[in-house]
């Protein structure tokens, strides 16, 4: 049997049935305050019967001022408990394992949705937003350590805490952006202090029977491959999270930066012992003949995105047929109704450029 349709068992003995993971994809339909959506909660269910051994939620943001998208999913109130409970029991029951991504958007969240300038390690011009103060880092540590406590109340298996995209927890890490002189500037060891308090308060809160992850990309956004092979390791050494997710844009790429060059991006972490803590990769993975090469190269999980958003039971045709792969762009509006996206995801991914055909069928 092919390693993708294996089983993987995780320390705290919490299993995947595979080795195929859902991508954590923005939808922006969901209500305006956070709860759930019918739409939403059909995207995800689909895929969970659809055969995903673990199934994500998308960046679910963890404070109003975090806010990202409009009809983004909230975990921010007790009163969005509800929803996601409903939905953690509803994945799980499909034999699929539920995991919520907790998010903040920082200076990316857009002033006509959250009321205000948005919120960076330091000023930033282009994005109109301002540094933050002491307490108001202090305030967003607290919010992702209550989503999380939420998450585990409404019965998901774990979080995934995001550190990727140029979003908040990115924006520390970047020397680009992160321009401050306190303890939470200047080295990589401050500027990815918030990162570790947030994964140290969600672990003394929810305990090691909650699974806990954290997303990264290694380029990008003021990202610097060194820096983010070096914050990888540390955070595995020091036993602070349960998987890491790498989002690569396209996990079969060479690395942009000259040094690097001659190996693939994907290599640069597999070179690094990781004892138990498992390895999710995303990118461009859109065959059963990419993800088995990710899983070949050493990886514990293939994250499908774009191709999942087609095929809302992509494991079971993988596993069905050795040939299958994401069928070609762009899709029709009917078609994607059938693979159970609303008309606010559907008009969303309009904006991808040649996914959605002109034309409907």
């Amino acid at each position: 049997m092919s390693e993708l349709f294996q089983s993987l068992q995780f320390p705290n003995g919490k299993k995947s049935k595979n080795r195929f993971f859902l991508a954590p994809l923005t939808n922006t339909q969901s209500h305006e305050d956070g709860t759930l959506s019918e739409d939403e909660y059909r995207w995800l269910i689909m895929r969970a019967q659809g055969g995903f051994g673990a199934t994500m939620t998308c960046a679910t943001y963890v404070d109003p001022l975090g806010k990202g998208f409009p009809g983004q999913l909230g975990l921010y109130d007790d009163g969005h408990i509800q929803g996601h409970q409903r939905l953690a029991s509803a994945i799980k029951s499909e034999g699929s394992l539920a995991f919520c991504q907790l998010h903040h958007a920082g200076m990316r969240s857009p002033k006509e949705l959250i009321g205000q300038d948005p919120l960076c390690p330091s000023d930033n011009e282009k994005f109109g937003a301002q540094g933050m103060t002491l307490n108001e880092i202090d305030h967003c540590r607290k919010a992702f350590i209550e989503a999380a406590i939420r998450a585990q109340r409404a019965t998901y298996d774990g979080v995934e805490i995001h550190g990727a995209h140029g979003y908040i927890l990115a924006q520390f890490l970047s020397a680009d952006l992160n321009h401050r002189d306190d303890k939470y500037g200047g080295s990589l060891e401050n500027r990815s202090r918030l990162i570790r308090e947030i994964l140290q308060g969600v672990r003394a809160q929810c305990g090691d029977d909650f699974l806990l992850g954290l997303r990264l990309s290694p380029e990008r956004f003021g990202m610097k491959l060194a820096e983010i092979k070096s914050l990888y390791q540390s955070l595995i050494k020091e036993k602070l999270v349960d998987f890491i997710h790498l989002s690569l844009w396209d996990a079969f790429k060479e690395p942009e930066e000259e040094e690097f060059k001659g190996s693939s991006l994907l290599s640069q972490f597999l070179e690094i012992d990781r004892g138990e803590v498992k390895l999710i990769v995303a990118g461009n993975i859109r065959s059963r003949a990419d993800a088995e090469k990710i899983l070949a190269s050493g990886a514990d999980f293939s994250a499908i995105g774009r191709a999942a958003i087609a095929h809302h039971d992509f494991p079971i045709q993988a596993e069905a047929h050795t040939e299958f792969r994401m069928r070609d762009l762009p899709l029709t509006e009917a078609y994607l109704r059938k693979e159970g996206l609303g008309p606010k995801f559907i008009k969303y991914m309009q904006n991808w450029k040649g996914f959605v055909s002109q034309e409907d069928e």
